[in-house]
């Protein structure tokens, strides 16, 4: 199979109107992908492989969205609406050149895998001229009916023109097909559009195929895995279906959730070994996790990497451009952005750490955030290893804070603290440099501390 060659030919015109959104239907998402992102990941990629994607007229999104995803994806545009075989037929420039097989997809399928395309392929490989993709419908009512003789696909009959007897038939057109590349253009150039709508079908290529002596063949899957997308419900059904997958992988890869139902992932969460998850945790895209993190209950986290042994929540939410060094400690209501924060760090309780960096083993203390926006720009906050910021602190970026260095409880900083040094008073700051030492020297000989006038 490898040393074939393809062209997936996905079709993703479609307006989507029974949507109800102004969103093209194949940007809606799906476990934090588009449904087109979805269908493009599952496409065969790597040497011998092409990919085209036929879009609507004024689609530019979605074009952009195919670019995103698959680089070497080759754009159509189908300016007219004539049916599934015209649209195809969009990309003939893309069929004209030859290949070995020729798979037509819909941007609308997100559940479609990677082994269903392989399945597709693999009678081309010995002699058949195509291959559909069937399921059996619990409910087959309004889909396209295969009508088969042995072990041949003879025909594929709408739901409208079947009889009695071929409506019985529950194994029914999921619309994706594979065609010999050789043959592709022969076929498709011989369906006409004889019927009330007037338009080119895809499902009339069997039997052009069987009027030619040409063998076409039946590759049946999961009713789940060939979903099309049409309205909201449809998409909430989906989302189901896809994170009852993620979720089955994690637990076989060893991720331990305690309550899957409650848990929503992203298509691409990256899990190391010995993860726990509790209950109503949410994984948006971007995320990746190492061996031994903890997510506590009602986390949110997107973009974001953890380390291995960390420790987040309950009712954390981290935003995108986290990193969390081996071992930190992301406590209750605690909101980061942009901000990495090293091995062994805590910020335990109500703090929000946003563009900034926080140095390994230092301590930030209840209610403490990180004051990045003057109205007009964003600023960086800096703090050094084995810093302490005591409860309900405000450090006003651009800032940096020493190594060592100790913020009193309660300090507004606003201008840079030294390593060791100790910041005790609210604006305008007290900062005794080497003071940090001393004040942990003298508490622990269970002296006052005093505070010093500003140096």
């Amino acid at each position: 199979m490898t040393a074939r060659s393809s062209l997936t030919i996905v079709l993703a015109a479609g307006e989507g109107m029974r949507m109800r959104s102004s969103l093209p239907k194949v940007l809606h998402p799906v476990a934090q992908q588009t449904l087109l992102a979805h269908v493009l990941g599952a496409a065969p990629r790597g040497t011998g492989t092409a990919l085209a994607v036929v879009i609507g007229p004024d689609h530019q999104v979605v074009a952009d969205e195919a670019k995103r995803i698959r680089t070497d994806a080759l754009i159509f545009v189908q300016a007219e609406r004539l049916g599934t075989a015209h649209a195809v037929l969009a990309a003939r420039e893309a069929i004209a050149p030859g290949v070995d097989d020729v798979l037509i997809a819909f941007g609308d399928t997100p559940l479609i895998s990677a082994d269903t395309f392989a399945r597709l392929r693999a009678p081309l490989a010995k002699g058949a001229t195509i291959a559909a993709l069937g399921f059996r419908a619990a409910d087959p009512t309004g889909y396209g009916r295969f009508i088969v003789e042995g072990e041949r696909l003879v025909a594929i009959r709408e739901h409208a023109d079947a009889s009695a007897d071929e409506r019985k038939i529950d194994l029914c057109n999921a619309g994706v097909m594979a065609i010999d590349g050789r043959r592709a253009l022969a076929i498709l150039d011989r369906i006409g559009n004889a019927n009330s709508k007037g338009e080119f079908y895809l499902t009339d290529a069997v039997g052009v195929a069987r009027d030619n002596g040409w063998e076409s063949v039946v590759i049946e899957t999961s009713e789940d895995e060939v979903r099309g997308i049409n309205t909201k419900a449809q998409l909430a059904e989906a989302e189901g279906v896809m994170q009852a997958r993620l979720r089955k992988a994690a637990m076989e890869a060893g991720v331990t959730l305690i309550a899957p139902e409650t848990v929503y992932l992203a298509a691409d969460t990256v899990f190391g070994q010995d993860v726990t998850i509790e209950p109503f945790v949410v994984i948006g895209p971007g995320v990746s996790i190492a061996d031994g993190a903890v997510i506590h209950s009602f986390s949110h986290i997107v973009e974001t990497t953890l380390g291995k042994k960390v420790s987040i929540g309950p009712y954390a939410r981290l935003r995108p451009g986290t990193s969390l060094g081996d071992g930190a400690r992301i406590g209750n209501f605690v909101e980061t952005k942009a901000a990495t924060l090293e091995a062994g760090v805590k910020v335990n309780h109500l703090s929000y750490i946003g563009d900034a960096t926080v140095g390994a083993n230092s301590n930030i203390g209840a209610g403490t955030i990180t004051c990045n926006y003057d109205g007009f720009k964003k600023h960086k906050t800096e703090i050094g290893q084995g810093a302490f910021v005591g409860t309900n602190s405000s450090l006003v970026a651009p800032v940096k804070i020493g190594n060592g260095a100790y913020i009193g409880s309660g300090s507004v900083i606003t201008r840079d603290v030294p390593d060791d040094a100790m910041a005790l008073e609210r604006s305008p700051q007290t900062i005794r440099e080497g003071g940090a030492a001393r004040y942990r020297e003298m508490k622990t000989r269970g002296k006052k501390v005093e505070k010093t006038p500003e140096k």
